[in-house]
C-alpha cells in the first residue's frame, strides 16, 4: 500500500479532545432527534390512514432547509462556530418541550417540530465548518466517516426504538428523550471546545442574501463541486422512498400493530445499518486512492440494490435490499463529503454546506412526497423500485462524466491556499508548569484541514 493509500485510524481521530466533544454532541443531538421523527410518523398514520400524510409528517423536518436553510447557514460564518451550537441547541428545547402539552392537533404538533428544525441548518453548517479545524487535513476524511457512520447507528436505534415506544407507550416519552438530548448536546461543546473568532471578520460581511448567493455560485460555478452536489442530490432523491413509506409500506404486510411497528422499524434502520457497515468497512479497510475508485460503481449500486423492491419481495428481503442500497451510499458519501470539505476555500465553508443540505432536504422532500402520492395511486413495492430504476439511470450517465483525480487535486490545492493559521490557544494563568498542547492547539503556524504545508496567505477565493 502506498503512503498515499495509508488509512488513518479512529485512535488517531479520537485522540483529539476538542473532536470527541463534537462527536459527543452530535451522539446525543441525533438520537432524540430520530426517536421524535419515527414517534410522530406512526402517530400521523395511525389518525389518519394516508401514506401521503404519514410521508409528510417525516418530511416536515426538511423544509427549514428548503425555505432559508441557506440563509440560516450563512449565519454561521458571522459568528464563532462554538456560539453557534451552544445557542442552537437550547433554543431547539423550547418547541420541542411544548410538544410534552397532552391533546395537541397533529397540525400544531407538526408546527412546533418545523420551528425546532430552524435551529438545524446553522447548528450543521457550523459543526462541518469547524471539525476541519479541529482534525486536521489528513484526519478530515475519517473523522467525517466516523461521524456519518455513528449518526446512521443512532438513527437504528431512534427508528426502531421510536416506532416502539410510538405503538407501545406514547410518542411523548421519545419527546422528552429529545429535549434532554438538546441540554446535553450544549453542555458537551461548552466543556470541550475552546473559542475560536467567527470565520468572517465584521468588515467582510455583506448583505445577508448576497453572501448566501456567493454560497450558490461557489457550488455550481464550478465542475468539481457542481458534479459531487449534482450526485448527493440525486442518490438523496432516489434513495429515501423506503424511510418516508416505511409506516405505510409494514401496515400492509399485517394487521398486528406489533409487528407493524417492528416491520416500520427495520425498514427504516435497514439502510442506517447498511451505511455502518458499508462506511466503516470501506473506511477503515481501504485507504483514499482505493475510495476513489470504488465512486463510480457505489453511486450506481446505491439506486440498482432497490430495483428488485418493484417485485414485491417478502419483508425480510425488503429489508435486505434497503440495507444493501444503505451499504452503498456508506462507501460512497464520506469520501464525497470528505473531498467537497477540502475544495471549499476559507470562509465558505459554512455556506457551501448550507447549499448542499438545502439542495439534499429539496431532493428528499420531493422523493418522499412524489413517492408517496404515486403510492396511493399505485402498488407501493412497484413504486419504489421504478423510482430506483430512474435513478439508476441518471446515476450512470453522472458517474459516466465523473471528473478525473487531477482536477480534483488541483481544487485542494487552491483552496488550500486561503485558509489562515489557526490561532493560538489561550494560555494558562497558573505560574505551574505549561501543559503540553496537541498539534491543532499550537500556534501559530498550525495548519487547519486545508492548510498547505508552509504559511497559507490569509483571503477567500472569489465563487
Amino acid at each position: 500500500m502506498t503512503e498515499r493509500d495509508q488509512p488513518v485510524t479512529f485512535r488517531e481521530v479520537f485522540a483529539i479532545r476538542e473532536y470527541r466533544a463534537i462527536y459527543s454532541s452530535l451522539l446525543v443531538n441525533w438520537l432524540g432527534d430520530y426517536l421524535s421523527k419515527a414517534a410522530i410518523t406512526v402517530l400521523v398514520y395511525e389518525q389518519t390512514e394516508s401514506v401521503l400524510l404519514s410521508a409528510a409528517a417525516f418530511a416536515v423536518s426538511f423544509l427549514p432547509w428548503i425555505i432559508g436553510g441557506t440563509l440560516l447557514s450563512a449565519l454561521a460564518e458571522r459568528y464563532p462556530y462554538r456560539r453557534v451550537l451552544i445557542i442552537a441547541d437550547l433554543s431547539r428545547m423550547v418547541p420541542i418541550a411544548l410538544l410534552l402539552i397532552s391533546h395537541l392537533p397533529i397540525w400544531v404538533m407538526l408546527v412546533l417540530v418545523f420551528v425546532a428544525s430552524l435551529g438545524t441548518p446553522p447548528t450543521q453548517a457550523a459543526r462541518s465548518a469547524l471539525l476541519p479545524q479541529l482534525v486536521g487535513r489528513d484526519k478530515l476524511p475519517t473523522a467525517i466517516a466516523v461521524n456519518q457512520t455513528t449518526t446512521q447507528s443512532v438513527q437504528v436505534i431512534g427508528y426502531l426504538a421510536g416506532a416502539t415506544i410510538a405503538t407501545a407507550i406514547s410518542p411523548r416519552v421519545a419527546l422528552a428523550v429529545d429535549v434532554l438530548t438538546f441540554a446535553l448536546s450544549a453542555a458537551f461543546i461548552a466543556r470541550g471546545v475552546r473559542p475560536r473568532p467567527p470565520a468572517q471578520a465584521r468588515g467582510q460581511r455583506s448583505h445577508l442574501l448576497h453572501e448566501s448567493g456567493e454560497g450558490f455560485r461557489l457550488v455550481f460555478g464550478r465542475r468539481v463541486l457542481r458534479d459531487i452536489a449534482l450526485m448527493v442530490f440525486v442518490l438523496s432523491a432516489f434513495s429515501i422512498a423506503p424511510e418516508g413509506l416505511a409506516a405505510a409500506w409494514a401496515a400492509e404486510g399485517t394487521s398486528d400493530p406489533a409487528a407493524r411497528g417492528l416491520n416500520q422499524g427495520l425498514i427504516m434502520a435497514a439502510s442506517p445499518i447498511g451505511f455502518v457497515v458499508g462506511g466503516l468497512l470501506i473506511t477503515r479497510l481501504t485507504g483514499p486512492a482505493t475510495r476513489e475508485r470504488l465512486i463510480r460503481p457505489f453511486a450506481v449500486l446505491s439506486c440498482l440494490a432497490l430495483v428488485p423492491a418493484a417485485l414485491g419481495p417478502p419483508m425480510l428481503a425488503v429489508v435486505g435490499l434497503v440495507a444493501l442500497s444503505g451499504a452503498a451510499i456508506g462507501g460512497l458519501t464520506p469520501t464525497l463529503n470528505g473531498k467537497f470539505v477540502l475544495m471549499l476555500p476559507h470562509g465558505y465553508r459554512a455556506r457551501a454546506f448550507g447549499v448542499m443540505q438545502a439542495g439534499m432536504q429539496l431532493s428528499q422532500f420531493a422523493g418522499i412526497m412524489i413517492t408517496g402520492v404515486l403510492a396511493d395511486l399505485f402498488w407501493l413495492p412497484l413504486v419504489v423500485g421504478l423510482t430506483a430504476l430512474a435513478g439508476t439511470a441518471v446515476m450512470s450517465y453522472l458517474a459516466a462524466r465523473w471528473p478525473r483525480a487531477q482536477e480534483f487535486a488541483t481544487a485542494v490545492e487552491e483552496a488550500a491556499a486561503t485558509v489562515p493559521p489557526d490561532p493560538p490557544a489561550v494560555p494558562s494563568p497558573s505560574p505551574a508548569a505549561p501543559i503540553e498542547q496537541t498539534p491543532i492547539e499550537q500556534a501559530p503556524g498550525a495548519t487547519t484541514s486545508v492548510t498547505s504545508e508552509r504559511p497559507a496567505a490569509a483571503g477567500r477565493m472569489d465563487g
